[in-house]
């Protein structure tokens, strides 16, 4: 019997299966969850390619976090397929490059709004867009990359996943009187397509190379994503506001 038993889990940002969504909805479905997962405008095509590989055949529902309308029918539009969730992982994020790469003092307004909604408000919103199916003894599971400091050439991404776990920490303190639970899991770099969108991103690859006390494969998304399993099971019950690191040691030491 899996960790996740009968559960049922909203798996967003599965694009290959690098992504770290992917191995999720992949670990979930074999300790015993039924998943769903969200795709989004283009990436929808790649989302429902890739769903084909998991062990079982999943839904794949259409969500922009920038649209209301894909917002509010989100809920409605899960009761098709599951009665209730158990878990939503959230693994969305986005910044224009113009935010990226050493720009950080040059970028507007218009770029760093959109990194914010898409890569931290959207927590809130899709959190709140399912809050009807959540059960009483829900997680909800978001992906950020330390935030505590300033990465090289990561810029206004940096500060939407401060933003991210600041979110995460106040969902976590108005959601705890429904029993849902809400953290973050902080990995270290990995080869995923939004790392390929990060110019020179093998800059942050390089510090973990030398600095991780447990090594790190930047090619492997399992470690963080059993991190994340392990929070959306039971075994976590009084877990909540919590960045729980799965980067092989590095927050923890001097560089």
């Amino acid at each position: 019997m899996g960790i996740v038993e009968g559960k049922n889990f909203l798996v967003t940002g599965v694009l290959t299966q690098m992504s770290i969504a992917y191995e999720v909805a992949r670990l979930a479905q074999e300790q015993g969850a039924n998943v769903v997962l969200t795709g989004f405008g283009r990436g929808l095509s790649l989302t429902k390619r890739v769903s084909e590989k998991l062990p079982k055949p999943v839904e794949v529902l259409e969500l922009d976090v920038t649209n209301d309308n894909d917002l509010s029918t989100l809920s409605s539009r899960l009761q098709e397929h599951v009665p209730h969730l158990d878990g939503v992982l959230h693994s969305i994020a986005f910044a224009p490059k113009e935010a990226l790469g050493g720009n950080f003092l040059n970028t507007e307004w218009s770029d760093v709004a959109t990194a914010l909604q898409v890569s931290a408000y959207s927590l809130k919103s899709v959190t709140v867009a399912v809050q009807p199916l959540l059960a009483d003894t829900s997680s909800v599971v978001g992906l950020t990359f330390d935030a505590k400091v300033a990465w090289p050439i990561y810029d206004w991404m940096g500060v939407a996943k401060a933003a991210l776990e600041a979110t995460g920490r106040y969902l976590a303190r108005d959601l705890g009187q429904y029993g849902v639970r809400v953290n973050m899991v902080a990995a270290g770099p990995l080869g995923s397509i939004a790392a390929k969108g990060i110019p020179d991103f093998h800059r942050i690859e390089s510090i973990w190379n030398d600095r991780a006390p447990l090594g790190w494969d930047s090619m492997d998304p399992i470690p963080t994503a059993k991190t994340c399993i392990a929070l959306m099971s039971d075994w976590m019950p009084k877990t909540t506001g919590e960045v729980i690191h799965c980067d092989g040691g590095v927050h923890a030491v001097m560089g």
